[in-house]
């Protein structure tokens, strides 16, 4: 098993990256990974497994029909000479990790599962969360903010995936605010209010220099209801 080859090997596949998916990601999430799994007994082999695997499927990389096959994800471990039974270990979990999958009412049951699930959200807010946000939606041309356009919210899952967010604000209201209550572990939850708060922190600057105030009301009332 190696798994210096596995990191290689997924490096290697995300290295076009431009949507906030690229192996800076993978790193920071296997880093607070290993963080959050410090102070619990969890198989640190498999955090790793989960945590450098995690994007490689992806849909927003791959598309909704090949993401369910978990091509990248069985050819890289297969080439790692990871064992067959840490690989269905491995895809066990990464199918229970995402936003999406959290609409579906699908999450991670295993103790290594919501380690990586919970650095992996915590990754998507605070301040390296709002670099990828900003680049997600670059790389999709998407406008950020129109002071005019206050958010429709994602119904469910399907609508997530297809439809997404029409402003790159939205996003922040669609589900990145929303993030910080869907900590599974204690080393994710106290990680995750400090993020969160650092994202709340740049909303309410963001509006106030933009000349806003009714989207300062907006966002005091979506953190009162949520």
């Amino acid at each position: 098993m190696d798994l210096n080859q596995v990191t290689a090997l997924v490096i290697n596949q995300l290295k076009d990256d431009k949507t906030g998916h690229s192996f800076d990601h993978i790193q920071r999430v296997l880093d607070l990974s290993l963080a959050f799994a410090g102070s619990l007994n969890a198989d640190k082999d498999l955090v790793i497994l989960i945590a450098l695997l995690h994007d490689v499927d992806d849909y927003k990389l791959v598309g909704l029909e090949k993401a369910s096959l978990y091509e990248n994800s069985y050819k890289i471990m297969k080439q790692a000479n990871i064992p067959i039974s840490l690989q269905q270990k491995v895809i066990e979990n990464i199918k229970r990790i995402g936003y999406s999958r959290y609409l579906e009412g699908i999450r991670p049951t295993s103790l290594e599962g919501k380690i990586v699930s919970d650095a992996d959200m915590c990754d998507a807010i605070g301040a390296n969360g709002l670099l990828r946000v900003y680049a997600y939606g670059r790389s999709k041309g998407q406008p950020f903010f129109n002071r005019d356009v206050f958010p429709t919210f994602i119904k469910d899952a399907s609508d997530y995936r297809q439809t997404g967010s029409s402003y790159t604000i939205h996003h922040f209201f669609d589900k990145l605010l929303k993030l910080k209550s869907l900590m599974m572990t204690n080393p994710g939850k106290k990680e995750a209010e400090v993020r969160h708060q650092y994202m709340v922190d740049f909303l309410r600057q963001f509006f106030k220099e933009e000349n806003a105030p009714a989207w300062q009301s907006y966002l005091d009332r979506f953190l009162k209801e949520n």
